[in-house]
């Protein structure tokens, strides 16, 4: 079932999302050629500290999962699509770095991700990014009041093809409020005028996932969370929480 928020509950979705952001940020400054993945998770922890805040992705445990998920960010370097497990890993130069991060406040969530190149980067990275962000933007900007989730699809998978990049099976976006995941699901491929209509106080995470060798497939490692790209090339992960509005959509996890 998809819940309808209403003009208060996004006002309070949107401080949820600034906590989001405001981590992201810390984050992005902080990671640096000899910083652990341990370090920023720690990091993020603070700012949920800092804010009252509570993590969602702590002890969260889907059903493909086989432990839950002990931190507060996934970090996923390079070749890792979504869900890595923060550990002892430093970074080093021109590593491709994806972080997702989630945060609960006053009883609503808000959920982000973005990606960045440590140190010196390759072309082809930036290229990656660069196109991930536009498949980002190109969903925000289709989810309007009278189109349907099929656009929202449509438009991220076009930029993400027309680039010659592989898309991750099974895996995108997904409704958001009281609980990091709810319906309705938002798939990062698929056809414009499908699926439900878009209406007034619905709450979205759209999250695009690039493969930069153009395949779509992926494996899980070992620890039965990070998703890693078959052919081992580099991916990249972006998102924002969305707010659908009669006004345009409203990004509550942007950050400044």
């Amino acid at each position: 079932m998809v819940e309808l928020k209403t003009d208060t509950s996004i006002d309070a979705m949107y401080e949820a999302g600034q906590v989001v952001a405001r981590a992201l940020t810390a984050v992005r400054e902080a990671a640096d050629v000899g910083v652990s993945l341990l370090e920023l998770d720690e990091l993020a922890h603070d700012v949920l500290r800092a804010a009252g805040a509570t993590s969602p992705f702590l002890g969260y445990r889907p059903a493909f999962a086989p432990t839950a998920f002990p931190a507060v960010i996934c970090a996923s370097v390079n070749d890792a699509i979504v869900h890595g497990i923060p550990d002892g890993y430093r970074l080093r130069d021109a590593d491709l770095v994806s972080i997702d991060f989630g945060a609960k406040l006053g009883g609503w969530a808000g959920d982000s991700a973005i990606s960045f190149i440590v140190g010196e980067p390759r072309p082809a990275d930036v290229r990656l990014i660069d196109t991930a962000e536009r498949a980002l933007a190109a969903g925000i900007e289709a989810a309007v009041v009278g189109n349907r989730i099929g656009d929202i699809a449509h438009a991220i998978g076009t930029v993400c093809r027309t680039a010659g990049y592989g898309i991750m099976e099974d895996f995108g976006g997904h409704g958001i409020g009281r609980q990091m995941h709810e319906d309705p699901g938002i798939p990062n491929e698929g056809r414009p005028g499908r699926g439900l209509p878009l209406r007034h106080g619905m709450v979205i995470a759209i999250e695009p996932m690039l493969i930069a060798g153009g395949r779509d497939d992926y494996h899980a490692a070992k620890d039965g969370w990070t998703l890693r790209t078959n052919d081992g090339s580099r991916a990249a992960h972006v998102e924002h929480t969305v707010a659908i509005t009669d006004a345009g959509p409203r990004v509550l996890t942007e950050r400044r």
